[in-house]
């Protein structure tokens, strides 16, 4: 009973009222139709006590269908209904009249309660939008709308509240809740010096931030205007089901009208066969077709967003669940983007520490990827800042500090700077260290590949993806090492971003769609050009996630043969909802023709045909 009430007080006051309007009418009809089998008054009478529950449950299709009708819009199902409904009142069928409304109201029920589960799921990710910021002027915090925030203003967040735009931390740590983002649970940790997405819940220290953009440009603008213009993307199959209809429905009112007509002029039986008309066209509704195959995809897009996979239209969907080549970038989609430190060679006479502590000193205000590994990787060592500190564009730095000169990069910039040492022979990346003159010795970093990725490519090719690529531009021995680490059919590396659309356009087929995965801004030419782009959020540049057509707002791999799956199970749904509709219609406008089926089986074969299909749709939103 509990159950009952919690899930009466989530329904919109639309749907509370359409609900006590069916129980309303069943329980009138369930009155006068107990009546009629126990008395005998006149037709007129019962035709009066009949027009009240059928009308209670049907007024606004009547009215809906006059508006219409008003406007042109004559072929719809409210006309069917109502045509149907009104023709079975005039010959004196009065409960199928009535049942046959109440039923109808009763599938509009199951879609309404359909398309709002849908609408939730999609809605928790548009809750993101925080409706305040607090900003800090000369001291004084001053609340303003997150519209007002511009680059470089500094912000508070407390426990509790969302961060309004993107923005670094500079004072305070905290957890965040990137649930509505990403679809997972776990909070996610920040310090000093870390993003702060927008839209994330701060659960738990006072943040101080600096905006890194305004409202316009931040990750959560562009992810509700993503999902806001998502619908106008439609699959194929929802552009062929409203052709279908705008033709149907007129077909098969017209064969309702011969269906009346000519048997009516031969056997002179008027009754029989203006009732199997309006038998006809009760079944021949194409509500099942029409409501079902929209809200599959609508329902996968809801259930795709709940697991924090952000798809911009039913189209692409559709298209991705054909798909046969599957297609990576690899720095930041198949590998974490981040290097990490795998091997400390010093030189003879120095320590792994010592050479360690050189190497990071030197590396103090860089902000290089290399450069901020390595600080990573002497996170346990004191350093001091450099004096003097000379970058080296593309080579490395040369920085003073101990009454040291310490050079800290590649092999060019030691010979440059007259150093003797034997270059290492590997496919690591090297940051080469001297000090005073003397080689001081080499660090080897690596950018690994991110966890699971081996097991979704794998997962993937289980799915029925034939044929996976590399695309980079990374050296050949790098790029190769992480395509056998993965377990990549194919590598293409050293190529430049037009490169990567020249090799992209020869991989593209006909007949069995390609999907791209990247999250760099060299990656969105390549993530447009594809039959499905699909970008890493999370870390990924904006470029490639405007570009793309599915987003993974978590940046983890590993929800691709989910992403994969998810589109598989919506084309099949749609395939079942189709498929079981028409044959059951087809089955039953035989069976009505030949005078076999009645009003009631009639409207099993609509509404509830529509109600099951609804309900398959729903499986979607499955958690």
């Amino acid at each position: 009973m509990k159950k009952l009430k919690r899930w009466y007080l989530r329904l919109t006051r639309k749907q509370k009222l359409l609900l006590l309007r069916i129980l309303l009418a069943v329980v009138l009809f369930a009155c006068v139709f107990t009546l009629e089998r126990l008395t005998e008054l006149h037709k007129l009478i019962f035709l009066a006590l009949y027009l009240v529950p059928y009308l209670i449950a049907g007024y606004d299709v009547l009215i809906r269908s006059g508006r219409n009708i008003s406007h042109g819009q004559v072929f719809d199902e409210n006309f069917l209904m109502s045509l149907a409904t009104v023709g079975a009142l005039v010959i004196g069928e009065y409960p199928e009249a009535v049942f046959v409304m109440v039923f109808y109201q009763i599938g509009e029920l199951f879609q309404n309660l359909a398309v709002e589960k849908s609408r939730r799921s999609i809605s928790d990710l548009m809750d993101i939008c925080p409706e305040t910021a607090t900003r800090l002027v000369n001291g004084e915090e001053e609340t303003v709308s997150p519209e007002e925030v511009a680059p470089g203003d500094i912000l508070l967040v407390r426990p509790g509240e969302k961060i309004p735009v993107d923005a670094r931390v500079l004072e305070g740590a905290s957890a965040l809740d990137t649930a509505a983002l990403t679809g997972e649970s776990a909070p996610r940790e920040i310090a000093v010096g870390d993003k702060a997405v927008s839209g994330c819940v701060n659960l738990t220290g006072m943040l101080k931030l600096e905006a890194l953009c305004g409202y316009e440009d931040s990750a959560v603008s562009k992810i509700l205007e993503l999902v806001e213009n998502a619908s106008f993307n439609k699959a194929k199959s929802e552009n062929f089901i409203t052709k279908f209809a705008k033709y149907y429905t007129p077909a098969v009112v017209l064969a309702a009208v011969l269906l009346a007509v000519i048997p009516t002029a031969i056997t002179k039986d008027p009754a029989t066969w203006v009732y199997r008309a309006l038998i006809f066209l009760v079944v021949s509704c194409p509500c099942a077709v029409v409501i079902s195959v929209p809200l599959a995809f609508f329902a996968g897009i809801g259930g795709a967003s709940a697991k924090g996979l952000l798809v911009k239209g039913g189209n692409y969907l559709e298209t991705l669940a054909g798909a046969k080549t599957a297609v990576f970038d690899k720095t930041g989609t198949l590998t974490a983007g981040a290097f990490r430190v795998t091997e400390i060679l010093p030189a003879e006479g120095l320590t792994e520490r010592q050479l360690l502590t050189l190497a990071a000193g030197a590396e103090y205000y860089s902000n290089h990827p290399l450069a901020v590994s390595i600080r990573t990787a002497a996170a346990d060592v004191k350093l001091t800042p450099p004096t003097k500190v000379a970058e080296a564009a593309g080579r490395g730095v040369k920085a003073e500090f101990s009454g040291n000169v310490v050079l800290a990069g590649n092999a060019v910039l030691l010979r440059d700077e007259g150093v003797d040492f034997v270059a290492q022979k590997d496919d690591s990346t090297m940051v080469y260290v001297a000090a005073d003159g003397r080689y001081a010795g080499v660090i080897k970093l690596e950018d690994v590949p991110k966890p699971g990725a081996r097991e979704a490519i794998a997962a993937l090719r289980q799915a029925g993806v034939k044929k996976t690529v590399m695309l980079t531009g990374d050296r050949r021995a790098a790029a190769e090492k992480v395509g056998e680490a993965v377990g990549i059919d194919e590598v293409f590396c050293a190529l430049l971003p037009q490169e990567k659309v020249e090799k992209l356009k020869g991989l593209l087929h006909k007949k069995e769609p390609l999907f791209y995965v990247g999250d760099g801004i060299n990656d969105a030419p390549v993530i447009r050009l594809a039959d499905v782009g699909v970008a890493m959020g999370g870390f990924g540049s904006d470029a490639a996630i405007e570009a793309a057509d599915i987003v993974v707002m978590d940046d983890d791999i590993r929800k691709l043969p989910l992403l994969l799956s998810i589109a598989k199970k919506t084309r099949r749904i749609v395939t079942e909802n189709v498929v079981f509709a028409l044959v059951v219609k087809l089955a039953v406008l035989a069976l009505a023709t030949l005078g076999i089926a009645n009003m009631w089986l009639g409207v099993l074969a609509d509404v509830g045909v529509a109600v099951l299909c609804i309900l398959n749709s729903m499986r979607m939103l499955k958690k």
